[in-house]
């Protein structure tokens, strides 16, 4: 067989000789690590030129030392508080703005968003296309053992006074205010009753959740100032919600009812206590003029009396005279006398048609006819 003329002899397979020595591979080969560091020290010398003396190494290390100092510099954004460690230790609170703390690791620096008010829904996850029911959180039991459905929403901001405890006595800030919220919510439901916290009590509520959520995280020394408490939705379930109208139809329609036969209450009993007061104020009037009639008669009686004591004839021929002129007032007769020195028919003058208008026809039996 001949010999080939490739490195390695006949035995060659490759780059390789036949005892796996022979030629190395012509591939790129790695960098020198020598000769790095020999080009590294000659950039160095051409920044700074002269041996790297006591001078040289000066230079170098004020340098780090300023830009070590340099680092302590930081900006806190105007919804937040800066808050600073030394050692991990809490030291004090910066406001917003360009502040400074000594390097790490002497001292760090935090920037929690102290002064800006957050938000915590409960019973719900808002989404791009709207909210969403949780009813692991929403569905809550009430005092008369029904089942309500409530989404609530919690604003709370860090206490100006409480940005250590708020970031050094809990964990998980926000998962403590929605854990608190809901508890105490429920507790506050479980006190009332579902009608009342459907309709009218929901400013009662807020108000009672509220101050609920504020006592327990203040007992958490939590540093969470609860702001406001504001239920979006107090409903019954949708399973139940059809059959729970019609009840609270029906009880609209009973408290309608219940006004109106109010309303005619109101009405119809001032009018007969009205008309009783009426007919008792006819019957003291109707009593009091009688007894003054009574009383008239009984002293102008009393009043003749006195003069018939003094002349009997001529009173009692006065009384006659108009006794007679009431009963025959009006009727129109002629009276003949026929008393032995009477001189017979008795000439009267009939006032009554004096009376009466010229144009009115006179009454029959007028002109001295009679009976």
């Amino acid at each position: 067989m001949p010999w080939s003329n490739q490195p390695g002899g006949p035995w060659s397979s490759g780059p390789r000789g036949p005892w796996g020595s022979g030629p190395q591979q012509q591939g790129p080969r790695p960098p020198d690590l020598e000769e790095f560091l020999r080009r590294s020290q000659d950039k160095l010398r051409n920044f700074l030129p002269g041996n790297l003396g006591g001078r040289g190494i000066a230079l170098i290390a004020l340098i780090l030392v300023g830009l070590w100092a340099a680092s302590g510099f930081f900006r806190v954004e105007p919804d937040e508080l800066g808050v600073v460690l030394r050692f991990g230790k809490f030291v004090r609170v910066v406001q917003p703005g360009l502040n400074y703390h000594w390097p790490y690791p002497i001292e760090t620096a935090l920037t929690p968003p102290a002064l800006r008010v957050l938000k915590t829904d409960v019973g719900m996850q808002p989404g791009g296309n709207g909210d969403t029911d949780v009813p692991e959180e929403s569905l809550m039991l009430t005092g008369d053992e029904n089942i309500v459905d409530i989404n609530f929403s919690v604003l709370w901001r860090v206490k100006p006074n409480g940005v250590g405890d708020y970031l050094f006595s809990i964990q998980n800030p926000e998962s403590t205010v929605k854990a608190v919220a809901e508890s105490a919510m429920r507790e506050v439901i479980g006190h009332n009753n579902i009608q009342p916290i459907i309709t009218t009590d929901r400013p009662a509520i807020q108000t009672a959740v509220q101050e609920l959520m504020q006592k327990i995280l203040d007992s958490y020394n939590a540093g969470i100032e609860v702001q406001q408490v504001n239920m979006t939705k107090a409903d019954y379930p949708a399973q139940v919600i059809d059959a729970f109208r019609d009840v609270q139809a029906a009880r609209s329609d009973l408290e309608r009812l219940q006004n109106e036969a109010q309303t005619y209450a109101n009405r119809v009993v001032p009018e007969a206590k009205g008309r009783a007061a009426k007919i008792v104020q006819d019957a003291d009037a109707y009593r009091a003029q009688v007894v003054a009639n009574a009383k008239g008669q009984s002293s102008r009686f009393l009043a003749v009396y006195d003069q018939y004591k003094k002349a009997p004839d001529v009173i009692r021929q006065r009384i006659y005279l108009d006794t007679m002129e009431q009963i025959l007032a009006d009727v129109d007769k002629t009276f003949i006398d026929t008393g032995a020195k009477a001189p017979g028919v008795v000439p009267y003058l009939p006032l009554n048609e004096l009376g009466r208008s010229k144009g009115a026809p006179p009454a029959a039996g007028s002109s001295g006819g009679g009976k």
